[in-house]
């Protein structure tokens, strides 16, 4: 059906049921319930205004009410239930209330008690080890189920058989799980104990003492050593570095690779020794606990001699899990244990349970009711005379292995078998498998939503372009920037030479002044140079190559020719900008908390005084930098960001917004570079307001903010600049290959709208014959009705949408916009938060029921990772952040391809053959225990006892059926070569309620014939029956193995000679079982022979039939 031919009922909307992730509900009535939404007016009259919030609330809570006894029954007591229990369980819990607090430099607080400083990382204790091990194990319908039967065996009138045969299977899949867990744990107890273990130094009164982790406690001084990791929160005091300043290393905590610079407090770095810590009386007022690790409010107080009092921020503190990069730091320990930033955001991601096993526990719950008609049938043959309930219990018991405990043994360990083939697959290295419970999920994948940067992209800048509005330049011509800046810098040596001799004034005021008088093409691009080498917090950091790993910031200019310089900032767009600076002859060679010095093209240094620096955050998208000219003294206000930001900043231009656009359809990274001049008292009234901000405990980012916007006014445009991300590495074609496996691609990012069509358009996510439908901005539900309804008569075209655009059509029309983004070929969501990018994951989940692949590389993609049913990280220049909060880890975004299409198709196909060959090997034995008692008068008595049905699902049939694992349709280059195979697996063919009858049925054909083949040839001794029948089921259920495998294997043939070796053993040592004298005759032989060829040669001969009459979509490709 089209677009164009649908029409939506409005009143259907507010009578539909929301997820409750989403915040917003449709608040509007209208009278006719049959009105499209063409026919809707989109200006209502007052009498059709939108109903009030307050309507909406107590209309939703009659609903409830009516709801009553219904809803109660039909689920609303689980509801109420777990309301109750959690309520139940915060009283008991009594949490600790997090409050601020005031620590005290090197004593104690006798009368307030803080965590342990420990690490516990361990599920379990001695104590709760068994409960939560065999809860975690019961909880599932199949092994609770033979729990049951297993116990109804210590009861005498229903035993059926001996104990070992039901507690046998069921403690061995009990014993090893618990094994797993108590071996996991213990080495989560080793990791604690040892990290619990690690000694620091620890200053006092008497000196330095080496104390463990555990033992540390707030207020004590630490001393952290370079390369050491941070033990605790801290607020950093000293460092060894003579600027004050310390590098850190957050991977551990954030992900992100870049270092960190973190500033002592100004008071205690000034101090002559360390020892003149415990001289000073001062405290730390020091914030609640927070989740947040990128903030942080407190106060430095001094009272002894004269009061000081700093304000500290994040730039003052160490994490625990930091790792100290530079120097040596001592710190005042402000939070320990359980209220440290790393612990409290150390959350146990949710358990994600595969579709698979969703199917198979729908399966088992089948045979079950299945069990359970098949006794009471015998019971009505039999009748309900005597004990029948007894005589049914027997049955059941009888029966039981029509579900097999062994399948969840076989599946868990094929899941490991996957797992392992991921991880050594030579053509996609580096592949990680975190969560070993999904790997089918791979296979069932319908929408993959992708992040944009590092992820599409190799987050990897380059300069490419500098627009200063009246000209532009590319790579070809940045020579003429480089030999400009030669140009004016030669000239002003040289002005400054001739003019020593004549004149007073210095001569850099003198071409200063110049240069405001007459703004020149030549200055124009010095200024833009200058400012984008200065606007920055980009630190050069030297290496010493004669020594392994030594940095050194305060070197001279000799050191710095023989020593390797890297550039440390928090944004590869900075060093990318400084990196060019550098190429056109501006090279930044020295940076510390208080100066910055440049080296000229003419091999003179210009140095600047720091003042102020203004960091880059989410919420702003600017940062900038106050700072003095050492030379002239004058002060300039530096400041850059993004275009949406900026363009209300600057002055009035005619160029901005148009260059914007231009540069971000050729796909480049847009920054805004501005300047304004201070003068003295401007700057001395600023810094007053900021200083008095940042002291504020209360509303204190808000105060600064208001400050920082003061000076945002008229400030003087000087360039626009444009960094390219290079396209990841064979993106198109892995795009082109996932798109063909019937995949549908949504690209979730929070850049701007040009730049991610752009990226769209030149990475093949939207293919150059289809059209882009562009969704314009729209801030209320008539504009998006009414933009609704024109996406709605386009037909094969990509959509391109805002995240507040997105919010919006959420808030009113959430589930008609879900059915045409459906129908796209493409979809982008530029500007997204990562709360937007999680929520969308689960409104595809909740719309479609389809399964969901989330992959990214950064921080900001973790939640909609963990919110997809299978989550992709790749290991990038962002950190490892993302890699480590999902299931699957890769190293590049082509690897996703075979990820999918080779491994998840494969992995899903195997589980599927697998379970249900393990329900089939439950189903046939139990079908002959059921012909075996009807035809004994209806007895409750066991076909096989003891060795016999232990043996059947373990070692005599557990290797071949096993080793299916190996088996393949077709070779991973045939998979790769054509994607289209795995739309299949879309539809869940492989297994369907269709395929298990198929298999029911095969079942109940071939335990018929077992069963009464041997009745037939049976000659004189029960003990006959059993050989054969039992002789013949093996052997059945070896060639029924070979019958399923499509590829053969060498370990697959080892099995089957391994198993079929086993079993010709036991017979000769069973002797209880198998007559020697019996099974060595000819008759035993052809008796077997004839038996297993009426049961297996009808399918083989089925098989050859349908291979060549209806040949499998693969059988042409091989």
């Amino acid at each position: 059906m089209s677009r164009s031919s649908k029409t939506y009922s409005a009143p259907a909307l507010s009578e539909r049921r929301r997820p409750k992730y989403l915040k917003h509900y449709v608040r509007f009535s209208v009278d006719d319930e049959t009105a499209s939404l063409d026919e809707m007016p989109l200006m209502m009259s007052p009498e059709e205004q939108f109903d009030s919030e307050e309507t909406d609330l107590i209309r939703r809570r009659n609903r409830q009410r009516s709801q009553g006894l219904c809803w109660f029954i039909c689920g609303g007591w689980k509801q109420s239930c777990a309301r109750c229990l959690e309520g139940l369980f915060n009283k008991c819990r009594r949490k600790r209330e997090l409050k601020p607090r005031v620590v005290m430099l090197g004593k104690s607080h006798p009368h307030e008690r803080f965590p342990r400083n420990v690490v516990r990382n361990q599920k379990y204790n001695l104590i709760t080890f068994i409960p939560l091990v065999l809860y975690d194990q019961f909880k599932f319908f199949l092994n609770l189920y033979f729990l049951i039967i297993a116990l109804s065996q210590f009861i005498p009138a229903i035993k059926v058989n001996y104990l070992f045969t039901y507690w046998g299977p069921l403690g061995f899949v009990l014993g090893v799980t618990m094994l797993r867990e108590a071996l996991d744990d213990f080495r989560r107890f080793c990791r604690d104990k040892e990290s619990n273990s690690q000694k620091y130094k620890k200053l006092t009164n008497k000196g330095i003492v080496q104390v463990p982790s555990s033992s540390i406690q707030v207020s004590d001084l630490i001393l952290v050593e370079k390369n050491q990791r941070v033990p605790s929160d801290m607020v950093l005091l000293r460092t060894t570095e003579k600027n004050g300043a310390s590098f850190i290393r957050t991977d551990q905590l954030d992900g992100e690779t870049d270092w960190k610079l973190r500033i002592a407090v100004n008071c205690t770095q000034k101090l002559e020794s360390d020892e003149d810590l415990f001289k000073i009386s001062a405290h730390v007022f020091a914030e609640k606990p927070q989740l947040d690790i990128h903030s942080f409010i407190g106060t430095f107080t001094k009272t002894n001699g004269m009061k000081e009092e700093d304000s500290l921020s994040i730039e003052n503190t160490l994490w625990a899990n930091t790792v100290v990069a530079s120097g040596t730091a001592i710190g005042v320990v402000v939070y320990t244990g359980s209220e440290t930033r790393s612990v409290m955001n150390t959350a146990l991601p949710a358990s994600k349970v595969g579709l698979l096993d969703l199917e198979i526990n729908t399966l088992t719950k089948i045979l079950f009711l299945f069990l359970v008609l098949l006794s009471i049938v015998l019971m009505i043959l039999k009748g309900f005379g005597g004990p029948w309930y007894v005589y049914l219990s027997r049955f059941i018991i009888l029966f039981s292995s029509i579900i097999p405990i062994s399948m969840r043994v076989n599946l868990d360990m094929g899941k490991i078998v996957y797992s392992w083939f991921m991880s050594h697959d030579k053509t996609i290295p580096g592949t990680v498998v975190r969560c070993s419970t999904i790997p089918e999920e791979l296979g069932r994948i319908v929408y993959l939503l992708t992040d944009k940067t590092g992820t599409l992209t190799q987050n990897e800048m380059v300069f490419k372009k500098l627009h200063l509005g009246t000209v532009s330049f590319g790579c070809d011509s940045m020579d003429e920037i480089a030999t400009c800046m030669y140009s004016i810098y030669h000239s002003q040596q040289s002005a400054s030479a001739a003019a020593s001799t004549s004149s007073g004034a210095t001569p850099s005021k003198k071409s200063q002044q110049a240069s405001k008088l007459r703004k020149t093409f030549v200055t124009k691009i010095h200024d833009a140079v200058m400012a984008i080498a200065l606007c920055h917090n980009v630190t050069p950091v030297y290496e010493d190559m004669s020594s392994e790993g030594e940095t050194n910031n305060d070197c001279t200019e000799a050191d710095r020719q023989t020593q390797q310089v890297t550039y440390q900032a928090s944004s590869p767009d900075e060093v990318a900008l400084v990196a060019w600076t550098e190429s056109v002859g501006l090279t930044l060679i020295h940076r510390d908390l208080n100066s910055m010095k440049l080296k000229t093209p003419v091999g003179t240094t210009v140095s600047y005084t720091l003042l102020q620096i203004f960091p880059f955050t989410s919420e702003t998208k600017r940062m900038g930098v106050i700072l003095r000219d050492d030379a002239t003294g004058e002060i300039l206000f530096y400041m850059k960001g993004a275009d949406v930001v900026m363009a209300n900043i600057v002055q009035y231009n005619d160029w901005l917004d148009e260059e914007c656009g231009n540069m971000a359809r050729e796909g480049l990274r847009t920054l805004v570079v501005a300047r304004k001049s201070l003068t003295e008292e401007q700057y001395q009234d600023f810094e007053g307001r900021y200083s008095q901000a940042k002291l504020s405990i209360h509303d204190r980012s808000m105060k600064i903010a208001a400050v920082i916007e003061s000076l945002e006014r008229d400030m003087e445009l000087l360039c626009l600049t444009g960094v390219e991300d290079k396209l990841q590495v064979d993106v198109r074609p892995t795009l082109e290959s996932i798109r063909n496996a019937g995949i549908k691609i949504w690209m979730i990012t929070g850049d701007k709208l040009e730049t991610a069509t752009c990226i769209a358009k030149s990475s093949r996510l939207v293919s150059k014959s289809q059209d882009i439908h562009i969704f314009k901005e729209v801030s209320n539900r008539a504009e998006a009705h009414l933009e609704l309804n024109n996406f709605r008569r386009k037909n094969d075209c990509a959509l391109v949408i805002t995240g507040r655009s997105l919010d919006v059509c959420l808030q009113y029309y959430e589930h008609e916009f879900v059915e045409l983004a459906c129908q796209c070929p493409a979809v982008v969501c530029c500007r997204c938060s990562p709360t937007q990018k999680a929520d969308i994951v689960k409104l595809l989940q909740t719309h479609t029921g389809k399964k969901t692949c989330a992959i990214g590389d950064g921080g900001n993609d973790v939640s909609m990772i963990q919110a997809a049913d299978a989550g992709v990280g790749i290991v990038g220049k962002e950190g490892k952040q993302a890699s480590l909060a999902a299931d699957f880890s890769i190293t590049q975004f082509k690897h996703i391809g075979r990820l999918l299409i080779v491994h998840g198709r494969s992995s899903y196909k195997r589980s599927a053959a697998l379970s249900q060959f393990v329900i089939h090997r439950g189903l046939i034995i139990s079908v002959m225990q059921a012909v075996f008692s009807a035809v004994f008068y209806f007895s409750s008595i066991t076909l096989y006892q003891g060795v016999l049905l232990v043996g059947y699902a373990t070692f005599y049939t557990m290797f071949p059926v096993f080793s299916m694992v190996l088996d393949q349709d077709v070779t991973p280059e045939i998979a790769m070569t054509y994607p289209e195979l795995y739309k299949d697996l879309t539809k869940g063919r492989s297994l369907s309620m269709k395929t298990f009858m198929i298999w029911v049925l095969v079942s109940i054909y071939q335990g018929c014939i077992l069963m009464f083949g041997a009745l037939l040839l049976f000659v004189d001794e029960f003990v006959h029956i059993v050989a054969i029948s039992f002789t013949a089921l093996i052997l059945t259920e070896l060639l029924m193995v070979a019958l399923t495998i499509q590829t053969w294997h060498w370990l697959m043939v080892v099995a089957e000679i391994i198993s079929l070796g086993l079993y010709v053993t036991s017979m000769v040592v069973l002797r209880d079982y198998f007559e020697p004298e019996f099974i060595s005759t000819f008759g035993f032989l052809w008796k077997v022979v004839v038996v297993v060829l009426v049961s297996c040669l009808p399918l083989y001969v089925l098989k050859y039939l349908r291979k060549k009459f209806s040949p499998p979509s693969y059988s042409k490709l091989t």
